[in-house]
């Protein structure tokens, strides 16, 4: 995997975008599932074709999804993941003040999907604990310390980062929270 450089979400009009749930689940399907049209994200997310037509045109761009043009033909449009893996949210106080509540929204919508995936962690681990792990751990840190520690986990990350075509065979999409979650069970 090619190196990449951490990109600052603080584009409001980027961060609205990413802040709807329902261009989250589709970025979450894109993910998971490798390239779709509007036509199957329409249908696994129940939406209607035109909802996720629009919505993928406003992904695309905001630079977060691209289309594949060898695959597409007349009026299907494949469309893939794109754009920068390493994104950082700015605080609060780097936003003009109308911006603020998308960035709210954006974290609302995040945890919401945390909790969602941290709920189900337990059936999982029951069902398949060589993929379904959890760490815990504690620590006295300085602030100097937990940057340090918080750039070595995004570099990890960054490390095993793969688009469902570069995966290996044996592969399965994860979940990671500081704790992973086989995503293919959805």
């Amino acid at each position: 995997m090619k190196d990449e450089e951490s990109f600052m979400l603080d584009d409001p009009a980027k961060l609205k975008a990413l802040a709807h749930p329902l261009r989250r689940l589709m970025l979450r399907h894109l993910n998971v599932h490798g390239p779709a049209t509007s036509t199957t994200l329409g249908e696994v997310l129940n939406a209607k074709t035109g909802t996720t037509s629009y919505h993928l045109r406003l992904l695309e761009k905001c630079g977060f999804i691209e289309e594949i043009p060898e695959r597409s033909t007349g009026r299907e449009r494949w469309w893939r993941k794109a754009g920068p893996t390493d994104m950082r949210l700015p605080t609060p106080d780097r936003l003009a003040p109308e911006d603020r509540p998308a960035l709210a929204e954006f974290h609302r919508i995040g945890m919401d999907e945390d909790r969602e995936l941290f709920e189900r962690f337990p059936a999982a681990y029951l069902r398949d604990p060589e993929w379904a792990r959890g760490s815990r751990g504690f620590s006295w840190m300085t602030g100097a310390e937990l940057e340090e520690f918080y750039e070595a986990y995004i570099a990890l990350l960054m490390k095993y980062h793969r688009r469902p075509e570069e995966a290996p065979p044996d592969a399965r999409p994860l979940y990671i929270r500081l704790f992973t979650l086989p995503a293919d069970e959805e």
